[in-house]
């Protein structure tokens, strides 16, 4: 089940963002969340848009992401590519699991595309298995965007 996230629910979803950060590490993305990312008051300010997300089974969260309509602005200047298309979309940031259930990002795809087909989403040119789940769930990649810190992100879209 994907519900919004509530307040009670964040000390369990930091402890999932902080599994996926050492896991990353572990698997040659060291850099891509760098420690304590993403913060606490990053993600109050998500759950206060009701942005913020969890994959649940039963009663225990296994998963976490970010989910809007409308425009990223990241995603305004995109390079070695083009966006497929200027039509509006759904922004999946921010996923997260803890390693005990598969099919995550699936499900997150699933869910948000009941509210809006057209998906885009990013990630770090060394997060490897994140690029394979993406491309496996549909996306295409775009071309280069820059993350609000600056660093090259790979783009991709679903339509």
């Amino acid at each position: 089940m994907i519900r919004n996230a509530k307040t009670n629910d964040l000390i369990r979803i930091l402890e999932i963002y902080r599994y996926a950060r050492q896991f990353m590490s572990e698997h040659n993305n060291p850099t891509q969340w760098p420690d304590h990312y993403p913060p606490k008051e990053l993600l109050e300010e998500y759950l206060g848009k009701q942005q913020l997300y969890v994959v649940t089974e039963g009663e225990c969260i296994h998963g976490v992401f970010t989910f809007f309509i409308g425009e990223d602005d990241t995603y305004k200047v995109i390079s070695a590519g083009s966006w497929l298309s200027d039509a509006p979309y759904g922004t999946i940031h921010l996923v997260a699991s803890d390693g005990e259930t598969h099919g995550l990002l699936n499900k997150i795809v699933t869910y948000c595309q009941q509210h809006i087909s057209h998906l885009r989403m990013d990630t770090h040119e060394n997060n490897h298995i994140m690029q394979h789940l993406i491309t496996k769930n549909g996306f295409q990649r775009c071309g280069i965007i820059s993350a609000h810190d600056g660093t090259p992100r790979i783009a991709y879209e679903k339509l």
